[in-house]
Order: structure tokens, then C-alpha cells, then sequence
């Protein structure tokens, strides 16, 4: 029997590498997607259609990541009922969570077809790109319902320990998306539109190969399609741990969607491609702490599920001090080479690669911040507290960001005031994160100790 990483004994930091590598190649995998997209676009295609997809980026953010969130929430309680041994408990989230994940899917996909392009019109989408950001959303979001189930999927996949999997899914489905770009583009000439299909037909396999990981199973966490049916008890387990990361997720998005009208307000395409290309390469720093911030999520849940919360102190400090270091050296190799990374995507504009060389400088460089406030985010919600983090992160971050725009920026209208706003509401969100992570954890192990002499009396 392959063995799976166990998070409730064993050293903890060799553990942590082991289950966090495979996902954060998983989460490189997921962006390439998207990078594969405007590196082919950008090729054969242009700036113009760069832009386009640029312009895009965002409003899925906006869509994906709330239901994404529920995703989050399926994965916390997978992990916790594992972790207290209730098998009963993991049996039904697991049947709860893929019909959850279709009718999830359903939902953005409609909504992304009839109004996201309203919503980029509104955004201030520049009318030389709209038309091929409309074409690009409608066909991406068809494809939602297979990537809400390969995410619920994953993540229950995750919080049993086996991270290994979704890797060699993502890799299947990742080479078979590349190939498709470069045919439906450059044999079809379907610009835009072959590279969100490409993408939506990769998904559809990625979807197919977990589903079929889950049934193969023969623990607790075993996928049987007639069993499949949805249990209020574990569907509201689902929205309590999920809706709050829903929320957040899309909040920040919205608080992005200034951002990018902002961004728009300058009216320069340059400025745009530019901004867009920088995204995509800091879309891979935020690959690796997204892992981290996963392994935290599962590693906490898991042990605090068992009550061990003495190893949940050294599990998140220990992620902590693995996120920084890693955030930090990709961060840098990206700004000494970002000529050369950024000529990837934009050919035809040196404008526009100056542009995504000033993101990465404000921007790119203290990305560490984000994955030490993400990774606290994640053992608040793995001990069980998903509103603590959403009203933290929500006022300093989204708020803060949006509070900068219409005050710092509207007084010094440059984009380098604009691009500072992220490191700032970063490193406050994360300090009054970790200082709640730590009285959280104060309590706990208090009451912990407290029931403990109790039962030695």
C-alpha cells in the first residue's frame, strides 16, 4: 500500500517540505495555464490579445475564487474529521462536496457568460480589447463546472495526506493544454478563443482523473457515484469553513477590480500588457505560498482535530519560516531577470516590459508578506475559525487598499503609489493575523492543560 505522509507524528518540518512540494508544482501547473495562454497569444497574436486576457484576469478571480472558498472549506473539514478518526463524518463530506462542486460550477458558468462581460465594460476595459475579452471569458467560464470538481476534488485528495496525485493530474492535463494552444492558434488561427478552449478541455481531464482517484480509494474518503447525495449536516460544515474564505476571496478581488480600473484610468495598452505580464510571473510566487498556506491549512486541521495543539505552535511557525525564504528567492530571481522573463509574453512593446519591471520592484519583491498573512489565514481557519481571519483580512487588506485609491492615489496619481498599496495592507493584515494565531493558540492549549489536571485529580 503506497504510504501518504502522516501529519500527526513524525518531524514536523520534513514533513511540511514533503507535502507541500508536490502542491505547490500542482499550483505552478494550474498557473501555466493561464501563462501558457498569453505566451502563445503573445507569440503569434500580439499585445493587443495580451491585453485581453490581462483584462480578464481579475473578473475570474472575482467569480472562481468564491466557490473556490468552498473548496477550502470541504478540504478543513475532510482534514479535522480525519484527524479525530470519524470516518462516518469524511464519508459524507465527500459525497456532499462533488455535487456541491457541479452545482457550483453551473452557477459561474452561467454568470460568466451572461455578465462578466457587462462587468468588464464597467471595469473600464479599454474598447480596442473588449471584444476579445468577452470571447475569452465566455468560452473560459464554460468550463467551469469541470474545474470545480477537479478543486474539491484536490483538496480532499490533500487533506488525506495525498498531494502526489493532483501533481500528476495537473502535468497530464497541463501538457495537453500547451499542445492545444499552439493548434487551435497557430493552425486555426482562433486567437483568443483557441486558448480558452485549449484550457477548458484540460480542465475537463484534470476533473476526470481525480474524480476517478477518489473512487479508486478504499479509505474513508472513497468516492462512490450512487452514494453521491448532498447531507445538510455537512453541507452547512462545507459553507461555515468555506463561505468565509468565499467571501474573502472575492473581496479581495473586487479591491483588485479598483485596482485594475485604476490601472485603466491611465488609458495606456502598454501599461496593461505590462502590468498583466508581471501578474503571471508573480502568479508563480504566490504558487509557492499558496502551498504553504494549503500544508497549513491540513496540518493544522488534522492536529487541532486531534487536540494536539502544542504541534500546531510548531507546525505554523514552522510554515512561516519556510514560505519566507522561498517567496523571497523566487522574488528575486524574477526582478534580476525580468527582461528577459517579461519578453516571454510581450514582443512588440519595450513600453510595456518597463511596465512589468516597476510591478515586480513594488510589488514582486516583498510578495513574502502575503504568503506569511496567507499562511496565517490558513491555521485560523484549520483550528476551526474562518470569520477571524475573513473580518482581518477584509479590513486590512481589501479595505486598506480600497482606502488607499480614493485617498494616496487620488492625491499622487502615479502607478508606483498604486502598485505600494499591496506590501502595505500585506504586512498589517499579517501582523494582527499572527498576533490572533498566537492567542488562539494560548487559549487552546490553556483549556487544553486545564482538562488535563482535571483528569489526573
Amino acid at each position: 500500500m503506497k504510504k501518504r505522509i502522516d501529519m500527526l507524528e513524525g518531524p514536523i518540518l520534513g514533513g511540511i517540505l514533503r507535502f507541500a512540494f508536490p502542491i505547490i508544482l500542482t499550483n505552478l501547473l494550474q498557473i501555466l495555464y493561464n501563462t501558457a495562454d498569453k505566451i502563445v497569444v503573445g507569440q503569434y497574436c500580439g499585445s493587443l490579445s495580451i491585453a485581453a486576457i490581462s483584462a480578464t484576469s481579475t473578473l475570474t478571480t472575482l467569480f472562481v475564487n468564491f466557490f473556490i472558498g468552498f473548496s477550502v472549506g470541504t478540504g478543513v473539514c475532510v482534514a479535522r474529521a480525519l484527524g479525530g478518526h470519524k470516518d462516518e463524518i469524511v464519508h459524507r463530506t465527500v459525497h456532499t462536496a462533488l455535487p456541491t462542486a457541479a452545482i457550483c460550477g453551473g452557477i459561474l458558468c452561467v454568470a460568466g457568460i451572461f455578465f462578466a462581460p457587462t462587468i468588464l465594460a464597467w471595469m473600464g476595459t479599454p474598447k480596442t480589447v473588449l471584444p476579445l475579452s468577452t470571447l475569452y471569458i465566455r468560452i473560459y467560464f464554460a468550463g467551469m463546472v469541470f474545474n470545480m470538481v477537479y478543486n474539491f476534488s484536490a483538496s480532499i485528495l490533500r487533506a488525506a495526506g495525498e498531494t502526489k496525485l493532483p501533481l500528476y493530474f495537473l502535468t497530464i492535463a497541463g501538457i495537453v493544454n500547451v499542445v492545444l494552444n499552439v493548434i487551435f492558434v497557430t493552425a486555426f488561427n482562433m486567437n483568443v478563443a483557441g486558448v480558452a478552449l485549449a484550457t477548458a478541455i484540460s480542465q475537463a481531464l484534470s476533473a476526470v482523473l481525480a474524480v476517478n482517484a477518489l473512487m479508486r480509494r478504499t479509505d474513508a474518503c472513497r468516492f462512490i457515484p450512487k452514494k453521491m447525495r448532498i447531507y445538510g449536516e455537512q453541507l452547512l460544515a462545507i459553507i461555515r469553513n468555506g463561505m468565509p474564505a468565499g467571501i474573502q476571496n472575492s473581496l479581495f478581488a473586487i479591491s483588485n477590480m479598483i485596482i485594475v480600473s485604476a490601472i485603466n484610468s491611465f488609458n495606456s495598452e502598454a501599461l496593461i500588457s505590462g502590468h498583466g505580464a508581471a501578474a503571471s510571473l508573480e502568479a508563480m510566487n504566490h504558487a509557492v505560498a499558496s502551498g504553504f498556506s494549503t500544508t497549513t491549512t491540513n496540518y493544522v486541521g488534522q492536529n487541532a482535530g486531534a487536540h494536539n495543539f502544542k504541534r500546531v505552535k510548531k507546525i505554523y511557525y514552522t510554515c512561516l519560516g519556510c514560505v519566507t525564504p522561498a517567496v523571497m528567492a523566487i522574488s528575486l530571481t524574477f526582478f534580476i531577470f525580468g527582461k528577459p522573463l517579461l519578453s516571454l509574453f510581450i514582443t512588440d512593446s519595450a513600453e510595456a516590459i518597463n511596465y512589468g519591471i516597476l510591478r515586480l520592484l513594488y510589488m514582486g519583491l516583498p510578495y513574502f508578506l502575503l504568503g506569511l498573512m496567507d499562511c496565517s489565514t490558513a491555521a485560523m481557519r484549520g483550528l476551526g475559525y474562518s470569520l477571524t481571519p475573513m473580518f482581518i483580512t477584509l479590513m486590512g487588506a481589501c479595505g486598506l487598499r480600497i482606502l488607499w485609491v480614493y485617498t494616496v492615489f487620488a492625491k499622487i496619481h502615479t502607478i508606483q503609489s498604486l502598485y505600494i498599496s499591496y506590501p502595505t495592507s500585506w504586512i498589517v493584515t499579517f501582523s494582527v493575523l499572527c498576533i490572533m494565531v498566537h492567542i488562539t493558540l494560548s487559549k487552546k492549549m490553556k483549556i487544553q492543560n486545564t482538562l488535563t489536571q482535571s483528569s489526573t485529580i
